[in-house]
């Protein structure tokens, strides 16, 4: 049984929120303010995330990525991989800010985690706490080394680009990608931000990104899935390391997705732009069988958007911002 939506997209990852906690407090994300945290109850047992995670696999989802808020904020985490990698994951990952990896990426690894994204913003110590409010930049910088030092190598180190904040670190960026062979991946800043201070005008483009990037170290592309976010690159004096550039405002790429989101509370999203929340909890804990679950899913995924809309005129951003829906 395979997932389509009335397009023909054919849907095969789901990214899995496990908590809306976090052990940073980033400026712009509101897992900052604990006042934000949902109560225990309202989010997903261990054991509602197994069945759902049943169910999803019998659809014919083959990539999953583990998110948060901080993934490995939540206890149990480990062992919830390893359940999943036993159901027959084909494509296990996960997304974190790489605060607890080192001490625990070999732990991952050996519970069946077979790719890692780190996100980090900044390569400046100074401008790094301030945006996260910590002082946690060696510590990071020694999960990110723990990563490459392991299974888990090429990791992937996501960027998000804000102009004026860390758009002057592009190259430096690409410094680092080829200085410690990782996938360094640029991402345009999206109106997902917990303040609403989303403009165009803080957008750096891919294009520019691509440009700045070539001008010192050109580029060659490298083939990529259509369903794929990134276009990617590596460096054409055969430096190791490799460029991605994820361009979801200048270069949307809404008509290959084939991505779902389900939420720490239980809500299924079919992107990350969605007016609706789908919530499978209600379901889960008013007794549904997986025949009424697998039901409701298809009609969820059946009704899967065209496409964001963020360069539509009448445009009008999500209100749950990206720690709740799931990076």
């Amino acid at each position: 049984m395979i997932l389509h939506d009335k397009f023909g997209r054919q849907i095969t990852d789901l990214r899995i929120s496990i908590t809306d906690r976090c052990n940073f407090r980033c400026v712009y994300c509101r897992s900052a303010d604990p006042e934000n945290y949902r109560d225990h109850d309202e989010i997903l047992s261990w054991p509602e995330l197994d069945r759902l995670a049943r169910i999803f696999l019998s659809l014919g989802i083959r990539k999953v990525r583990i998110t948060g808020g901080e993934p490995l904020v939540r206890e149990g985490v480990e062992e919830y991989i390893a359940r999943l990698h036993a159901l027959g994951v084909e494509d296990l990952s996960m997304t974190t800010n790489g605060h607890l990896l080192a001490e625990r990426c070999e732990r991952l690894i050996k519970s069946g985690l077979r790719r890692i994204n780190i996100s980090l913003d900044s390569l400046d110590r100074a401008k790094f706490e301030k945006i996260t409010r910590t002082k946690s930049f060696a510590t990071v910088m020694g999960g990110i080394d723990a990563a490459q030092n392991s299974r888990l190598a090429p990791a992937k180190i996501n960027a998000v680009l804000v102009r004026g904040i860390n758009d002057d670190e592009v190259e430096a960026f690409a410094g680092f990608a080829r200085e410690r062979g990782v996938i360094m991946r640029f991402i345009e800043f999206m109106p997902l931000d917990a303040d609403r201070q989303w403009n165009r005008g803080l957008v750096v483009p891919a294009a520019e990104i691509h440009g700045r990037i070539h001008a010192r170290w050109p580029l060659l592309q490298i083939p990529h899935e259509r369903s794929e976010t990134a276009r990617k690159y590596r460096f054409a004096d055969g430096a190791p390391g490799e460029i991605g550039l994820i361009a979801p405002v200048t270069q949307p790429f809404c008509g290959h997705c084939s991505r779902i989101r389900l939420t720490a509370d239980g809500k299924l999203r079919t992107c990350l732009f969605s007016k609706e929340d789908h919530d499978l909890r209600a379901l889960l804990r008013e007794g549904a069988s997986d025949e009424d679950m697998v039901t409701y899913i298809r009609s969820v995924v059946m009704e899967k958007e065209e496409g964001h809309r963020i360069n539509a005129p009448d445009f009008v951003p999500p209100s749950r911002t990206m720690v709740f829906i799931g990076g």
